[in-house]
């Protein structure tokens, strides 16, 4: 059996410069993109206020699947070359791609309860969307509940893999299930869909999507997986560390035989 390699380093107290410049665009956006959502882009005519949701809970979910494609990269990067850097970043990855799928969940149940009436219901999407956020979360479980670090990063990287499939579904589902009544913000809904928009009916909604999408699916993201990455690497530098002092045989006291 092939050992994992231990070459994680510890990263520089200092961030790195992009590092620092996605912070500062990262928190220039993310006011930017509140007030295009909830003061320039109009009122939409049959929602009412509550459908500027939408500007966080879809873009949310595709930073959640550029999260999770970390993951699955990092971990088929690990199984090929058995180095722990590349755990370290599917950590990131499950850890912030599961954090942004449960703003998408939250925000799509707060949105539905005046449109649809209820908190809950078992449509194809949201049902999807559930199982996926339960999914990582078992990832989570799993990983903790295995002691030998090996093993926990082989089985870890492994059920990520395999976890992606859920990430697909949930994206595809609203298009191969007709009878779902979620709708499609991009393309056309099904046909039971209830709580459609249309992005030229309401004055500035095409902008406040175009301002927010890059801003959940793309600068937050990254800014949280480059921070939690880092994080990840001083866990693991400790964890190695604290083995090593573990391991080492004891000395002899003076005056023992």
């Amino acid at each position: 059996m092939n050992q994992a390699i231990e070459v994680c380093a510890l990263p520089a107290e200092r961030q790195p410069r992009a590092l620092r410049l996605l912070n500062v665009l990262t928190l220039l956006a993310l006011p930017v993109g509140l007030y295009v959502a909830l003061v320039h882009a109009g009122t939409d005519t049959s929602q009412g206020q509550v459908q500027r949701l939408f500007y966080l809970h879809m873009p949310a979910f595709f930073g959640a699947a550029l999260a999770f494609g970390g993951a699955l990269l990092a971990s088929i990067g690990y199984l090929y070359k058995r180095e722990t850097c590349y755990d370290s970043f599917a950590v990131a990855g499950v850890e912030v791609g599961l954090t942004l799928a449960l703003v998408n969940l939250v925000s799509g149940s707060i949105w539905a309860r005046p449109i649809w009436n209820t908190w809950w219901t078992w449509d194809p999407r949201l049902t999807s969307a559930a199982v996926m956020c339960l999914t990582y979360a078992a990832w989570l479980v799993l990983r903790n509940g295995i002691e030998n670090a090996q093993q926990r990063r082989r089985m870890a990287s492994v059920y990520a893999i395999l976890a992606f499939v859920t990430v697909i579904l949930t994206l595809i589902i609203i298009r191969i299930r007709p009878d779902t009544i979620h709708p499609a913000v991009i393309g056309p809904s099904a046909a039971n869909a209830q709580g459609s928009f249309e992005l030229a009916a309401t004055p500035g909604v095409s902008t406040a999507l175009l301002v927010n999408f890059p801003i959940w699916s793309l600068l937050l993201p990254l800014t949280l997986l480059w921070h939690r990455y880092r994080l990840q690497l001083r866990v693991e530098v400790l964890e190695q560390r604290k083995a090593l002092v573990l391991n080492a045989p004891l000395r002899p006291r003076r005056g023992d035989s």
